[in-house]
């Protein structure tokens, strides 16, 4: 089976493309399942880089009747991408419990820090915010609202050296996928992003790092492969072959998809 659940559209403002030009692509590309999960907004602030609160009704709505008029040809699952901030978690109820989405994402951008803030990961001042940033999404997972993380490594776009810090927070977000049972997704958009040479440990992507997905490796921890599509020709490319040769490599073997858990 081809499944991809991370899919973007032009709605989240960093994107190109509409819900037709990514099911034309998925349709083309042959994949079974197809999984719309645009950045969610808040209902009550506008965090940036992501859709509109005014336009998610019509998001729905239109990923709907596109699953009504393809049903015949691919399943179409309505998710969420959208970052665990406690505050909200009424929101995330409603958003499953009314029916509106199939599944959420977790894909931690933001996160509530120890000063009450609510910083983006990238910008963190040292890798303890990394250790915060992971219980955040430890807490995410507890909360058995999140079908899967999005870039469970995404802590390590902040540009510091791979240091104890990093491995705990990354034994904190395994140990809870273990725990809970919620799927980790290597992310195919940070290969396509290419490999930086301003770290200063080396030379590396900024995500999928190689040490987390190490520790990834005989944890038990179930893993699946998202594009993370920004354009809709992206949607099963070269960048998600060098996703699923990268778990070959490691001995990982990932999920298809997630039509039977």
């Amino acid at each position: 089976m081809k499944a991809n659940y991370h899919t973007h559209t032009q709605r989240c403002r960093h994107a190109t493309g509409s819900e037709e030009d990514y099911l034309r692509y998925a349709l083309e590309a042959g994949l079974d399942v197809l999984g719309f999960s645009d950045h969610a907004p808040f209902p009550d602030h506008d965090f940036g880089w992501r859709m509109r609160f005014d336009e998610l009704e019509d998001h729905l709505a239109t990923v709907k009747r596109l699953s009504e008029e393809q049903a015949s040809e691919i399943i179409i699952r309505q998710g969420l991408e959208i970052e665990y901030l406690p505050m909200y978690r009424s929101y995330y109820e409603r958003l499953i419990g009314e029916g509106k989405v199939d599944y959420l994402l977790l894909g931690q951008h933001l996160y509530a820090d120890e000063k009450g803030g609510v910083p983006y990961i990238s910008e963190a001042e040292d890798t303890r915010a990394n250790i915060v940033y992971a219980r955040a999404i430890e807490e995410g997972m507890h909360t058995g609202l999140f079908r899967m993380v999005a870039h469970p490594d995404f802590y390590a776009t902040n540009r510091f050296a791979w240091d104890d810090n990093c491995e705990a927070a990354a034994d904190i977000i395994i140990g809870a996928a273990v725990e809970t049972g919620t799927v980790l997704e290597l992310n195919a958009n940070g290969l396509r992003k290419g490999v930086f040479d301003d770290f200063p440990d080396g030379p590396r992507y900024l995500y999928p790092h190689r040490r987390f997905w190490e520790k990834v490796a005989g944890s038990g921890a179930r893993v699946i492969v998202g594009s993370d599509c920004h354009e809709a020709e992206q949607v099963w490319d070269g960048a998600v072959a060098q996703a699923y040769a990268m778990l070959a490599e490691l001995g990982i073997t990932p999920l298809a998809s997630l039509e039977n858990l």
